[in-house]
């Protein structure tokens, strides 16, 4: 599963049985779809940038979800026929994975030290011969 979020400027001129309508038809699909609702951010009317749509405010929601890629693509899909949506937008913030890190083990430190020690030994050997080009001339 896959980390979303999605914002949502939905037309001001519903009242806010209809908005609550819209935020629960979204939900459930995403619900429906398997996907897990982590936070839901409800900023209200806010004044926008430009007018969309003839609007100058706009109702403002944020979902953060965990889902396959098939919901967000779902989502987009009602939100472009509806005409109460403004805008929208879905990113993707991350994966989420049920497996965890593996700790170092000692063998990848004394592996890590040897590759740093290498290093070291380059950089100085180059720093000398830059050094003796640099007496040479």
């Amino acid at each position: 599963m896959r980390h979303y979020e999605t914002g949502v400027i939905i037309a001001p001129n519903l009242s806010e049985e209809e908005i609550d309508q819209q935020i629960r038809q979204m939900t459930e699909l995403i619900a429906a779809m398997k996907g897990n609702l982590r936070r839901e951010e409800r900023w209200g009317k806010r004044k926008l940038a430009y007018p969309i749509k003839k609007f100058n405010d706009g109702y403002y929601l944020f979902l953060d979800y965990e889902a396959e890629p098939a919901v967000p693509a779902e989502l987009e899909r009602r939100f472009r026929q509806s005409d109460q949506i403004l805008r929208y937008l879905t990113v993707r913030k991350g994966v989420t994975s049920t497996l965890k890190r593996k700790k170092k083990t000692k063998e990848t430190e004394e592996v890590l030290a040897d590759i740093s020690q290498l290093i070291e030994a380059e950089t100085s050997s180059e720093k000398e011969a830059r050094m003796n080009e640099e007496t040479t001339k």
